[in-house]
């Protein structure tokens, strides 16, 4: 249930309204448009029904919320929100967001090399995999903690806010000290105790979608991490599982309108494991940004036939180059920047 608050209401009207709630056991959380001032109420429909808040003062109106995400929704914050990974750096605004970096951290001299590269292509933000969820137990893991501190070091250096993985709860506070961004990915979308952990970290979230979720169980899991307070998520589309065999996923460009329509927060593509092929990843991000898509989330490598992981996707920095001059023209045609 959300409550719309008259332009007029005061603090005090606001607090009252919160203490109510709270008494009762509800959470309230607070949206501060610039057109109005909404709060939403997190609980069972029961208990909402006790308190009578049409008669609240500094109320306009009461809106029940028929989606099951409720802070994620529309009608809790209708204007887009922009989440703020680092100073300059945004999600979310007409500036496109462009996440780019190796699948796997596997050295300070490559990935600074890489970096340089793609901040100078257009890039703000630097990915690249210190923990490695892989389908194979022998597969390469990661450097863990040792790859996250050349995360930072080289993020420091180029100038570039840094996301990676996390992939358990007992690792949030290692990873936090880190990286600019938390990245939950596609096999940890439905991972609740992990979405709780970094829902209470208070630092900005890309959410992927996992492979056979629905687009209401993606945002759901969106939903568990706002609920504990943390609004900055950014939501990922990243292929989904389908009967197709030509690419290693199927991107689902409706989503990006579908879940704009449904949602305030931003979402970008990440065509490289949408398709698992780095000759398709160009015309499916032209296709996301002329989609509505907010960014997009590249893998590059220097030498991707000998990358520890995903060399397949992976572009090279030229090519990546020659793709953010196709997304300049894309962008520039849908009233969006690079």
């Amino acid at each position: 249930m959300i409550v719309v608050l008259k332009k007029e209401a005061t603090e005090a009207e606001i607090r009252h309204i919160e203490q109510k709630a709270a008494a009762l056991g509800l959470k309230s959380h607070i949206s501060r448009g610039e057109e109005r001032t909404v709060i939403g109420f997190i609980g069972p429909e029961d208990k909402l029904q006790m308190i009578p808040l049409e008669i609240f003062p500094g109320v306009e109106q009461v809106i029940p919320v028929l989606a099951p995400y409720r802070l994620v929704s529309r009608e809790f914050r209708p204007q887009d929100s922009l989440v703020r990974i680092k100073e300059g750096v945004v999600a979310g605004g007409k500036k496109l967001l462009i996440i780019a970096g190796p699948c796997s951290i596997e050295g300070p001299e490559m990935l600074l090399s890489i970096a340089r590269r793609v901040k100078v292509a257009g890039a703000t933000v630097l990915r690249g995999g210190a923990f490695k969820p892989r389908t194979s137990p022998y597969d390469f893991q990661g450097l863990g903690e040792e790859g996250l501190r050349i995360l930072k070091s080289v993020g420091d250096e180029a100038g570039m806010a840094t996301v990676t993985e996390v992939m358990d709860p007992r690792d949030v506070a290692l990873v936090a000290r880190y990286a600019d961004m938390f990245q939950i990915g596609a096999r940890n979308m439905q991972n609740f105790t992990l979405l709780k952990e970094v829902g209470q970290a208070r630092k900005p979230v890309l959410l992927k979608r996992g492979p056979c979720a629905t687009v209401k169980e993606w945002l759901m899991s969106a939903e568990y991490i706002l609920s504990q307070g943390n609004f900055d998520v950014v939501l990922c589309e990243r292929g989904i599982r389908t009967f197709e065999t030509e690419t290693r996923n199927t991107l689902d460009i409706n989503a990006v309108p579908a879940v704009k329509m449904r949602s305030h927060l931003p979402v970008i593509i990440d065509p490289s494991h949408g398709t698992g092929r780095w000759g398709l990843v160009t015309p499916i991000a032209r296709a996301g940004v002329a989609a509505g898509a907010d960014g997009l989330a590249i893998e590059v490598h220097e030498a991707p036939e000998e990358a520890v992981s995903d060399g397949a996707q992976s572009l090279l920095p030229r090519k990546f180059e020659a793709m953010m001059a196709d997304i300049r023209r894309v962008a520039l045609a849908v009233n969006r920047e690079v």
